[in-house]
């Protein structure tokens, strides 16, 4: 996922140009950029705020107001533990204590340092009949237990690992 400042620039110029540098599709301009990068860095929005001829306040201020725009890296697979109701009373929780222990996840990180995995816990997922519920990268499964769940990210790990 490392890229170089040319190659990083290119692509933001890109999607730039596609949207005419109009200030008004500043929230498509921002979602297309995530959606390369995972997620915001503050050079990119600087950038977009000069290319825009707009303050980078104002491009700041629209990537921190709405909640899908995230200014922290993420990982290539976005693990998402519902922790309503119905999840919660089914044991979510032990999940999230499973994934954080098997992720080596820090206090307070939710991202792996090799920037695989995001971990992130989330109040309703709408699938209560089959929880508890966990996504990865909007995949659903439901009925999971904390060993269904180790088993699920150690798949992932090995289909990296062939694909390297």
């Amino acid at each position: 996922m490392s890229l170089t400042i040319a190659t990083k620039f290119e692509q933001v110029c890109a999607i730039l140009d596609k949207y005419e540098c109009a200030p008004n599709h500043l929230i498509a301009i921002l979602q297309e950029i995530q959606q390369t990068y995972t997620y915001l860095p503050e050079d990119i929005l600087t950038y977009v705020a000069t290319a825009l001829r707009i303050t980078p306040g104002t491009v700041y201020g629209v990537a921190t107001f709405y909640a899908h725009f995230t200014l922290a890296p993420k990982g290539k697979y976005i693990i998402k533990v519902c922790d309503g109701t119905a999840c919660h009373v089914k044991k979510s929780e032990s999940i999230v204590k499973a994934l954080k222990t098997e992720l080596r996840l820090p206090e307070n990180e939710i991202t792996t340092d090799d920037r695989l995995f995001t971990l992130e816990i989330v109040a309703c997922l709408g699938a209560c009949g089959i929880a508890p519920i966990v996504t990865v990268n909007d995949e659903v499964y439901g009925a999971m237990t904390k060993e269904k769940t180790v088993d699920l990210i150690n798949k992932i790990r090995e289909e990296e690992a062939e694909n390297d």
